[in-house]
């Protein structure tokens, strides 16, 4: 399916006035593609994130969504990045949640849920509850329950900021072999410039708050991508530019009032 965002503005009524968080933003993305909206801190990343998932309406725009669902399901399935499970559920449940609330049976759920949970590495603690186990195990517990939910895009915010150097790397390639497989299409929240090349098909770039589409990078890098690989005079150019036309956005946000 295809996202298209048309003018969509957000302005949120605050105890110290009006905040103006997205002006006017649009963008569209294509079938299967993997897109990083990149930009600085307090741009509107997240709130765009969480206004395509329909957690909030927009204050003016549209968002549609286009094409054929390939199953039954969500749309759209959210990614955050403290991992969204339920301490109280195990993983096993936490994975069907959202099957559960769709009404399927526990035993379809389990037989939907396994292929996934052996896919994540995830067989032997089944039944360990989110206090038992990593951050990055808690991140696949949450990448697991998004795909099993059969929803066609995925929308991710930030998923793996919290994880250490290299959790991030491994689940970077994880969530790049789920993306070649399953065919979805991803929208995923950065400020990382390097992740967002290592992922993306297409970036786009924000403006400072409010939030706008500054410009639009189409990586055309082959895979594997990183700084230190075959392509790595491409990758650092490539950064350079990125961060040349995002630097004055960074700038803009520092100087701007809470």
């Amino acid at each position: 399916m295809k996202v298209n965002c048309h003018q969509v503005s957000k302005l949120f009524n605050t105890r110290n006035g009006d905040i103006l968080a997205l002006e006017n933003m649009s963008l569209q993305t294509e079938e299967q593609e993997f897109v990083c909206i990149l930009g600085p801190s307090g741009c509107g990343k997240t709130t765009l994130l969480r206004i395509i998932a329909g957690l909030l309406k927009p204050t003016e725009g549209k968002i549609r969504y286009e094409g054929n669902k390939s199953q039954d399901g969500p749309s759209t399935a959210l990614v955050f990045q403290e991992h969204g499970v339920f301490p109280w559920m195990n993983v096993i449940d936490n994975v069907c949640f959202g099957l559960e609330t769709r009404g399927i049976a526990k035993g379809d759920r389990c037989r939907m849920a396994m292929p996934l949970i052996e896919k994540m590495g995830l067989v032997r603690f089944t039944k360990n509850y989110p206090h038992q186990l990593s951050s990055g195990m808690k991140q696949r517990v949450g990448l697991a329950r998004a795909l099993v939910s059969g929803a066609d895009i995925l929308l991710m915010d930030e998923p793996f900021a919290a994880l250490d150097a290299q959790m991030r790397l491994i689940m970077q390639e994880q969530l790049l072999e789920i993306h070649r497989e399953y065919h979805k299409s991803v929208i995923y929240v950065t400020h990382d410039i390097e992740e967002a090349i290592m992922l993306a098909d297409r970036i786009i770039l924000m403006t400072a708050r409010p939030g706008q589409v500054k410009n639009e990078i189409k990586v055309s890098l082959p895979r594997p991508r990183n700084v230190n690989g075959q392509n790595a005079s491409e990758f650092v150019k490539m950064k350079t530019e990125i961060w040349g036309q995002i630097r004055e956005e960074v700038e803009q946000g520092i100087r701007q009032p809470l």
